[in-house]
């Protein structure tokens, strides 16, 4: 499988809530984590974050992703990904209980690959926007 191609199934399986499981072929398995997001301060390692997002299925429940756009720089060796998350606050399990409310937040996943699997990833995202459309700031 190819960068873009590995970069696609581990996109799939993350935003879908798969797990780490699902997550763990298409990476290192020291792969490393980074998002200047409050939300995401705790998370250093790929498999944590693949975990996290698996989390926030169950408070937001409709949680899918909308893809912009995907591109791969070779020399680089690195794919990016960008897409807005939609889902609605309608769960039990988040930091408060069920607000109703929804959010449209954008996000871009910077995949760093190693080896032909992907050894960190660096998400851009602005939690603070997100976290106060679900009700949960």
């Amino acid at each position: 499988m190819n960068m873009l191609d590995t970069a696609k199934t581990f996109f799939e399986a993350c935003e879908t809530g798969k797990g780490w499981d699902a997550c763990a072929p298409h990476c290192d398995g020291t792969a490393t984590f980074a998002c200047q997001a409050e939300a995401l301060a705790n998370v250093t390692t790929l498999s944590g974050y693949a975990e996290w997002m698996k989390g926030l299925l169950t408070p937001v429940p409709d949680g899918h992703y909308k893809l912009k756009g995907f591109a791969a720089d070779e020399e680089r060796g690195v794919v990016m990904a960008f897409a807005v998350f939609h889902g609605t606050n309608s769960g039990e399990g988040g930091p408060v209980h069920p607000t109703g409310q929804a959010t449209a937040s954008d996000y871009v996943y910077a995949m760093e690959f190693a080896g032909g699997k992907i050894s960190h990833m660096t998400k851009i995202w602005n939690d603070t926007h997100a976290l106060k459309e679900l009700g949960w700031a």
